[in-house]
């Protein structure tokens, strides 16, 4: 169990740019700051000698409980918090702050060190080269124009479509459009299929998606970071949301996990992996799915991690909805729960991530206790138990965290008792 990524680097400026104009306009400031919110988890990906630039805070509670966790002295999660700029990449950010003086200071004392970027873009490229810098997994002369024009075209929906029709995969009957014809290109196909689903063409975590039909006229409009065109497609009568994740570079391409999505309304809120169940019998088309567009990328230079998301419908047909030429909302989990794995001394393990809203208001600190109390805590020892891998929220309620067990039962059964223990609601 591994994360290729990750694993085969030297040490690293973890760079955390939630902040990038790959999966959405620079616009949508709300959600990209959501987003941003979510960079306290790539303290996991630390190692010694590793630097985390992150767009906020990472609380000092929650670097002591990861460092406990994997084994490693506090100081060793070092971090620089780049204060967001508004309608600006992180990158821009960075300067925009007058970090850059203290990034090269910390590159110049840390010989070897490449840049991990959360999404590979044409600003994290430009930084890297002005702090001397090579891109992992690149090494040198760096990621090519048109390794980057294919993330950037791949992480757009008609891009995708595009790539899925000359590599054989199925997609759902659909259009491309600007805003102007919107409407037109909805009324179509609202005829053909009765409901349909609207979604900007470049946009992720379910932003801007909206499904329509002849009892809901209103259509979307264009917004901030939703500046682009739209893809029109059928809506299929979903029974599983999936995903496969996978790594392609010069050793070629191989998937790393696949899994179901847990979504509400079209928005991601957890996964489970491996697939198990009625969803299980599309691992095989799914995976397959993946490698084809991994060696697409391949061919255009594009090196790291990407995953394709999907749906099964109720008769058991496989459509696959987009690509996410980036890291992902499961990768930086994934690469924690696959390292205490590892170093509890087992290779495999059922994992899932989850996100819910306790009953009451929680301290961090009390949850820790609570979690070491009820015996779910991550055990070393037995290579399972629960993980809060983002830390307290704002809100003291809206807790994401990582569960993994021996097998599927197994997991279940410790997200049953942590369900009980915190009281989620719904």
């Amino acid at each position: 169990m591994t994360d290729r990524t990750v694993e085969d680097r030297g040490p690293a400026l973890v760079y955390a740019n939630f902040v990038s104009d790959l999966a959405v306009g620079l616009g949508a400031g709300e959600v990209l700051e959501r987003w941003a919110e979510q960079a306290p988890r790539k303290v996991w990906l630390l190692r010694p000698g590793d630097v985390l630039l992150t767009p906020v805070p990472v609380d000092r509670e929650f670097r002591g409980y990861a460092a406990r966790l994997l084994g490693l002295p506090l100081e060793e999660l070092a971090a620089v918090v780049v204060p967001p700029l508004a309608g600006a990449s992180m990158a821009d950010a960075v300067r925009a702050a007058g970090l850059l003086g203290t990034v090269r200071e910390l590159v110049r004392h840390r010989p070897g060190l490449g840049l991990l970027p959360t999404a590979l873009d044409e600003s994290s490229v430009l930084l890297a080269r002005e702090l001397g810098l090579p891109v992992i997994p690149y090494g040198e002369p760096g990621p090519t124009a048109r390794a980057l024009r294919a993330a950037s075209v791949l992480n757009t929906k008609s891009g995708f479509r595009e790539a899925a029709r000359e590599l054989g995969i199925r997609v759902p009957e659909g259009g491309v459009c600007d805003q102007a014809g919107l409407r037109s290109l909805a009324a179509r196909m609202v005829a053909a299929y009765g409901e349909v689903v609207v979604k900007p063409d470049r946009s992720a975590g379910g932003h801007g998606l909206v499904f329509h039909s002849a009892a809901s006229p209103a259509l979307p409009a264009a917004g901030p970071g939703l500046e682009g065109g739209w893809v029109v497609e059928e809506r299929v009568d979903v029974a599983h949301s999936v995903s496969v994740q996978l790594d392609t570079g010069p050793r070629g391409c191989a998937v790393v996990y696949s899994g179901e999505m847990r979504v509400e309304h079209g928005a991601f809120t957890g996964y489970e992996s491996p697939l198990h169940g009625p969803a299980a019998a599309a691992r095989a088309e799914l995976e397959e799915w993946g490698l084809r567009l991994g060696g697409l990328l391949a061919r255009e230079g594009y090196a790291g991690p990407f995953s394709v998301d999907a749906v099964v419908t109720r008769d058991g047909t496989l459509f696959a909805n987009e690509s996410n030429v980036r890291r992902t909302a499961t990768t930086t989990p994934h690469a924690m729960i696959a390292r205490l794995v590892r170093e509890a001394g087992r290779e495999e393990t059922d994992w899932l991530v989850g996100r819910h809203r306790s009953a009451r208001p929680y301290a961090f600190g009390e949850v820790v206790r609570l979690l070491e109390e009820r015996g779910l805590a991550w055990d070393p020892g037995r290579g399972e138990g629960v993980v809060l891998y983002m830390g307290g929220p704002a809100d003291g309620r809206s807790w994401r965290y990582a569960v993994a067990g021996g097998s599927r039962e197994r997991t279940a059964e410790l997200e049953a008792r942590l369900a009980s223990a915190l009281a989620f609601e719904g």
